[in-house]
């Protein structure tokens, strides 16, 4: 349908309706002022008139182009952007990174190392899942061999993660008993919903939805679970039997104290391994790197192959004691291992076992996006490239949807693998493979290896790994000193996850943040705003020569006013030290929250006129909080008008109390209220229930004042959707009953705008210019007096007889149909006096 006809169709369709389609927007109907201060309303920009966003536009940004399809695509396989450029100093790098973490990890704890064997450390989390030990080789192999297609990460390995595997563990130990089904099908068809669902996020490009889980929760999660699962260890490491070590931490650690009599002789092995991994740590980590700091890249790798070291000492050690008492093993042993893929086949997956996790699915999904993003987020930043959120949501979906069918469980990132990754000079995402290969060789050819590891060195192994997940004391201060409030979230998920369990400590850290949240932006405080007149200077003229070498604080308090109130001789001085002559006007709050000096003297910026500041948005959540704050300090700093005192009692409304004998009193030295200047510098958006919010207060402050009205003027508004929104409801402009532009013109009314001066070319006929003795580019006539530096500048705009010179030209910053919408709060407050002293 053409433009016209639809247009006509529209408007005769309002008209039956009776839609305003201009609504609050009668000044553009209205004569538009062309005279700008100063200049006479020519050039380019002197009568811009600012056209708003249209409902199609907004539809627009989201149209599907074909070459954003086709990027879109490109997206879902990142390597292809740069496999094409492999080279063999690449290969290097992720041959030695390959097989570095295909043999160690390295859990990450304030950057202190600590290594376990890959594929004995994939065992020991299977035991966490409550899966036979094989499993935990099927995950790793599945997630660095599928993970690179889809990787925006270089350094981030998936793979079985301690606490991915004790969740997984909790939730197959709830299988009711004799269950049909086993539970590595509980735990694969878990990974193959969890997978599908994260898949599907990623497609749709939800990765921001991680953004909403803060680092407290992060850290308490990660604290929880660690504390959780060192204590679930601990049994096993004593050698302690007879309850179960699933309950809630708290009973565990009561249990272990009640049985700690009963250890057996499984406490030699693994207490001496646990001591053995924190002396190697220290001795490699601590004494010997500041012992001789010039072999600290030797010290590092010495320290992530200690669990090597340790694995295989007690390995041996179990060989020699066992090797002839397979059946009755001095100490608990990991026994037979499958060699091989013996589980890969289609997953099961029925409403019988769906309804067996599905009340732990959010947590398992919070999980692998928690841990993943988290740590892709964090060596990102690390070594200078970023990541894109939605698509790791993809990689590790899919790997989570393709490892069941290789007899894997849910995976996801893990600290350990990413930090000796990093570390080891990974140059990209191919590295995964070469682990992978490693991987593939530990599952054929040294199962038979396994068979002599003491379960009481592996449990060992998981404490000292979960160790360092652990939030350090020193970093709870930081916390402490940056949100005391979060700090208390924080120990609220860690009693919640010891208490009762991991899932429950995910749902109070995450709900209690987003509560603070969202109760930080209802009960956010806007600021009354005052005027100070400022300068620059030097740090020559508050600091000592010794304050600026050393860092102190010692402040010389008179130089700077010294110079201020110097005569002319001081001139000199005051110029070296005053980077800007010229003062200007800054806005701070008139109680001075902000923490600007209390000598300060903050004054009114104009009697009648307040500045009111938005600090969290302005939306329906926040807006009456806002607006009754900023009543309530216009009614204690102003009078109410004349006519507004003398109205009968009985011609008011009822919840409109008369005002007090003071306020009556013709001596009030108070103002009367004039206008309003609201900072929109922080405000991005603004919906229905704060514009309307506004219009209350307008009208509410309008009877304050009547019969005049008070001026609204808006500064620093960075979206055009928000200034759509505030014509809409009648602002950017002065209000119907105020007149229309023309009344107010003959009234005396003086808008005032903010211009900018823009350079132009044109075309100059030197010739014709001198003929008629003017210069037209430089606006003046030639035969005046000129000084020779002018002379200059024209030859060198002309240049010929016929150039193309250039010329300065106002040019409006806004549109002057919304005269009361302003570039900054100094141009408002020009604006709103030259309006109100113009009257």
């Amino acid at each position: 349908m053409p433009a016209s006809v639809s247009s006509k169709v529209g408007h005769a369709l309002a008209w039956v309706l009776q839609i305003d389609l201009n609504p609050g927007q009668r000044a553009k109907e209205a004569p538009i002022p062309r005279v700008i201060e100063g200049q006479d309303g020519s050039g380019p920009g002197a009568t811009y008139i600012e056209q708003e966003p249209t409902v199609l536009e907004w539809f627009q940004q989201f149209e599907p182009s074909t070459p954003g399809f086709v990027s879109y695509l490109l997206s879902l396989v990142p390597f292809v952007s740069w496999i094409g450029r492999y080279n063999l100093k690449w290969l290097y790098g992720d041959l030695v990174a390959g097989i570095t973490v295909g043999c160690v990890v390295i859990p990450q704890g304030s950057w202190r190392a600590e290594a376990n064997v890959q594929f004995r450390v994939t065992v020991a989390y299977a035991k966490l899942a409550l899966l036979p030990v094989e499993f935990g080789l099927y995950s790793s192999f599945v997630g660095v061999m599928i993970y690179w297609f889809f990787a925006t990460s270089k350094d981030i390995t998936i793979g079985p993660v301690a606490v991915m595997s004790t969740l997984v563990g909790n939730i197959v130990s709830r299988a009711p008993e004799n269950f049909a089904y086993a539970k590595e099908d509980i735990a694969s068809s878990l990974a193959l919903v969890a997978g599908s669902i994260v898949t599907a996020m990623g497609l749709i490009r939800l990765g921001f939805v991680v953004e909403y889980i803060p680092l407290t929760a992060i850290a308490a999660f990660m604290t929880g679970s660690a504390i959780s699962i060192a204590t679930g260890q601990v049994p096993a490491m004593l050698g302690i039997t007879g309850f179960n070590t699933r309950e809630a931490t708290y009973k565990v650690f009561i249990n272990i104290l009640k049985h700690l009599g009963s250890a057996k002789i499984d406490a030699a092995m693994g207490l001496t391994a646990l001591f053995l991994l924190y002396l190697i740590r220290w001795i490699t980590g601590t004494f010997l790197p500041k012992r001789y700091p010039n072999h600290k890249k030797t010290w590092f790798f010495l320290s992530t192959l200690r669990t090597v070291f340790t694995i295989l000492l007690y390995t041996l050690i179990s060989w020699i004691v066992n090797r002839g008492r397979r059946k009755k093993p001095v100490f608990a042993i990991l026994k037979t291992v499958p060699s091989g893929f013996k589980h890969m086949g289609v997953p099961k997956a029925n409403a019988d076992i769906f309804n067996v996790f599905v009340g732990e699915l959010p947590a398992t999904v919070i999980v692998l996006l928690i841990e993943h993003i988290a740590i892709s987020k964090s060596f990102g930043r690390i070594n200078n490239y970023q990541i894109n959120p939605s698509q790791e949501l993809i990689a590790i979906g899919i790997t989570n949807i393709f490892g069941p069918f290789f007899g894997g469980y849910p995976a996801t990132g893990s600290f350990s693998r990413t930090a000796i990754k990093s570390k080891a000079g990974v140059r990209t995402p191919f590295a995964g493979v070469i682990t992978g290969v490693v991987v593939l060789m530990a599952i054929y050819l040294l199962t038979s290896v396994f068979y002599f590891i003491p379960n009481s060195s592996l449990s060992a192994v998981i404490i000292h790994a979960v160790g360092d997940l652990i939030t350090p004391p020193n970093t709870v201060y930081k916390f402490w000193c940056i949100s005391p409030l979060e700090v208390v979230i924080f120990f609220a998920g860690v009693i919640v996850t010891v208490f009762t369990n991991i899932e429950n400590g995910i749902y109070v850290t995450v709900g209690l943040s987003a509560g603070v949240m969202l109760f930080r932006i209802a009960k956010a405080r806007g600021h009354l705003l005052g005027k100070v007149e400022v300068r620059s200077v030097t740090g020559g003229s508050l600091y000592s020569s010794d304050d600026r070498s050393d860092g102190g604080s010692e402040v010389v308090p008179n130089s700077l006013s010294a110079e201020l109130v110097k005569g002319s001789a001081a001139k000199k001085t005051l110029g070296r030290n005053l980077e800007d002559h010229n003062a200007r006007n800054v806005y701070l709050p008139l109680d001075l929250a902000d923490g600007s000096n209390p000598s300060l003297k903050v004054i009114s910026p104009y009697p009648g006129i307040f500045i009111y500041r938005f600090s969290e948005g302005f939306l329906y959540a926040n807006a009456s909080h806002y607006t009754e704050n900023l009543v309530q300090h216009i009614f204690s700093a102003t009078r109410p008008n004349v006519s507004n005192v003398t109205i009968e009692v009985g011609d008011r409304a009822w919840n409109d109390p008369p005002p007090k004998a003071s306020a009556m009193a013709a001596a009030d030295p108070r103002p009367t209220l004039r206008a309003i200047i609201l900072d929109f510098a922080s405000v991005n958006n603004v919906d229905i229930t704060s514009v309307q919010n506004l219009i209350d207060v307008r009208t509410q402050l309008d009877r304050y004042v009547a019969p005049d009205t008070v001026e609204w003027h808006f500064a620093s508004i960075g979206s055009r959707w928000t200034k759509r929104a505030l014509t809409a409801a009648g602002f950017g402009f002065p209000s119907d009953r105020e007149g229309d532009f023309n009344s107010k013109r003959k009234a005396g009314w003086a808008p005032v705008f903010s211009v900018a001066s823009v350079e132009e070319a044109v075309v100059v006929d030197v010739k014709a210019a001198e003929k008629k003795g003017f210069d037209e580019e430089g606006g003046r006539p030639l035969n005046g007096s000129r000084s020779s530096q002018e002379d200059e500048e024209d030859v060198a705009r002309i240049g010929t007889p016929t150039s193309v010179g250039k010329r300065r030209v106002p040019v409006v910053v806004g549109g002057i149909n919304r005269p009361f919408f302003h570039v900054d709060i100094d141009g408002a407050l020009r604006s709103a006096i030259a309006s109100i002293e113009s009257r």
